[in-house]
């Protein structure tokens, strides 16, 4: 099957393939290819621009005719369903609370006889809760913790499931909105959590300043560490509250990110405040399925009002859906 791929020397093969590995996207799927000269690497999906930056100079994209791996057993091969579970590190969390403690461990051990990158399986106890967003846990089977690193284009995220709110879901998200952000701009992101958003964005080197705030110390302590484990530069980790902390970057952020979807809507005030003429609020909501963007796009406008300004809306788009009739949003407003 024809895909994208890396088309590298043989002798720079090793390096290549560990920096498309350490990137996670080298689809293990396929076999590596080769000719008499080159190795061909297969992709899992489109590279980034500093992600092909690591790779050695002589590194290309190019395409190639892949021969598919032999298939190994599933955890759906062993338990006659394919069990759902989100992977984040090398821990696989089991959402649903209502599963009954034998089904957890059976689903468990299939996960860590079949998949080799899992080391934990965890199932949660309860939704996220409070106002440092964090959720129980019980450790199903593995290795007894709740501590990983997680890998997300091409940025290493240490975090503590129990301790600071962290989900892979939004990946593409958080790179769709690296797309919106220019050389030179300031960033400041409300609800920063561990720094899946801001490090990602300092990381690219496009913004002058990333301002990345959270009222859990538990989180800043883990943002702080992720901010040295990516050698990020351009960006700093404040624990306070996004509403006293707007009154310091006043006027400031060409993007403001409230990533608060529950909640967001209580800080568009201070949201507002923060951004400069002309720029852009990222805010997120949780919406019935029978009114997605009005009443949200409402309430900017009003908090927009309220300062004297006015609103644009750029963009507004359904990021994934949340629980039945129910969707997590997300709208661009430009504050003019």
């Amino acid at each position: 099957m024809k895909r994208q791929c890396i088309k590298i020397p043989k002798k720079k093969g090793e390096s290549a393939r560990r920096v498309l590995l350490d990137f996670e996207i080298l689809d293990n799927s396929l076999k590596i290819g080769s000719d008499e000269t080159f190795l061909y690497l297969p992709l899992s999906r489109e590279p980034l621009s500093h992600e092909l930056a690591d790779l050695p100079a002589e590194a290309e994209l190019a395409e190639f005719d892949f021969e598919a791996q032999e298939k190994k057993p599933t955890p759906g091969d062993l338990l006659g369903f394919n069990p759902a579970y989100e992977l984040i590190g090398d821990i696989a969390l089991l959402e649903d609370q209502d599963l009954d403690s034998q089904k957890a461990s059976r689903i468990a051990e299939a996960l860590l006889l079949t998949q080799p990158n899992i080391k934990t399986v965890v199932k949660a106890l309860s939704p996220v809760i409070g106002e440092f967003r964090v959720r129980e846990f019980e450790v199903i089977a593995g290795e007894p913790r709740t501590e990983t690193v997680h890998r997300e284009y091409g940025c290493r995220y240490k975090v503590d499931l129990s301790k600071a709110y962290f989900t892979p879901r939004l990946s593409t998200e958080r790179s769709r909105i690296l797309s919106w952000v220019k050389e030179g701009d300031t960033v400041v992101d409300m609800f920063a959590g561990v720094g899946p958003y801001s490090i990602l964005l300092a990381k690219s080197n496009k913004p002058s300043k990333v301002v990345a705030i959270d009222k859990n110390p538990d989180a800043v302590h883990y943002l702080k560490e992720n901010i040295s484990l990516n050698s990020a530069k351009n960006i700093e980790a404040i624990e306070g509250d996004a509403r006293e902390e707007a009154e310091r970057f006043a006027g400031t952020a060409a993007h403001v990110i409230m990533n608060l979807p529950h909640n967001a809507y209580e800080f568009l005030d201070s949201a507002v405040l923060l951004t400069k003429p002309a720029g852009i609020i990222h805010y997120y909501g949780i919406t019935p399925e029978d009114d997605l963007f009005e009443s949200s796009v409402e309430l900017i406008r009003k908090a927009a009002e309220k300062a004297g300004r006015k609103i644009e809306i750029l963009e507004r788009r359904v990021v994934r859906s949340y629980a039945p009739h129910q969707y997590n949003i997300c709208i661009e407003a430009r504050i003019i």
